[in-house]
């Protein structure tokens, strides 16, 4: 999944592979990497732009091959990595913690939710911050026969060294094509934020384009 969102002065583009992995007749892996990209303009004179690749975050899912009405859950650690080209766009940290993922489909519907906890626990050089971080994403989403899809979803991240949350909603629009044998699925659609950091944006839009390979 490609996932580009444009939110005040800034812009981030994540780069999302899902891969799953069969490790038995019962279980799967699936491994999920976000990989950040982005670009920050000046908020005042004499500060410079920002742009490069962020901190890393890459969850492993051990999921049960077969569905149990519908349901699809995941459990596993999720570590994040100091990847970042500019000390602005991350942490200089080392960080792991739990992650799962809970999701029901019927007749058109999926919906569930994503959620994950990261303490950092060791730093790269000098300078950064530490991180202590709660991750939230609700979802829900209709699928018409038609390939027409509607999504609702938040991405709330609660930061309890800071004590503040960030919780943008989006409410996004897609629609699946076929470029040759190669099913994508193009999405987009406005983002909201609930509720914001100190000076943070408010509204924001998205826009995501995913590579479908179904399961032969």
């Amino acid at each position: 999944m490609l996932l580009w969102a444009v939110t005040g002065k800034s812009q981030h583009l994540n780069i999302q592979p899902v891969i799953p992995i069969k490790l038995s007749e019962d279980w799967n892996l699936i491994v999920r990497t976000i990989l950040p990209v982005a670009a920050w303009q000046s908020p005042a004179p004499g500060i410079g732009d920002h742009s490069g690749l962020s901190d890393t975050t890459q969850s492993f899912f051990f999921s049960p091959s077969v569905s149990n009405g519908g349901v699809t859950w995941g459990i596993g650690p999720a570590l994040l990595y100091p990847t970042a080209t500019d000390d602005s766009l991350g942490n200089k940290r080392f960080g792991a913690g739990p992650t799962f993922v809970i999701l029901k489909q019927d007749s058109g519907w999926t919906y569930g939710v994503l959620a994950n906890h990261i303490w950092s626990f060791a730093s790269v050089g000098s300078g950064g911050s530490n991180v202590n971080s709660t991750f939230l994403q609700p979802f829900v989403n209709y699928t018409f026969p038609n390939s027409f899809g509607i999504t609702l979803n938040a991405q709330a991240t609660y930061n309890w060294i800071t004590d503040q949350w960030s919780a943008p909603v989006s409410l996004l629009f897609s629609r699946i094509f076929k470029f040759g044998a190669q099913p994508v699925s193009f999405q987009i659609g406005p983002k909201y934020y609930v509720s914001t950091v100190t000076n943070g944006p408010r509204w924001g839009g998205v826009f995501n384009v995913t590579f479908l390979f179904p399961a032969k």
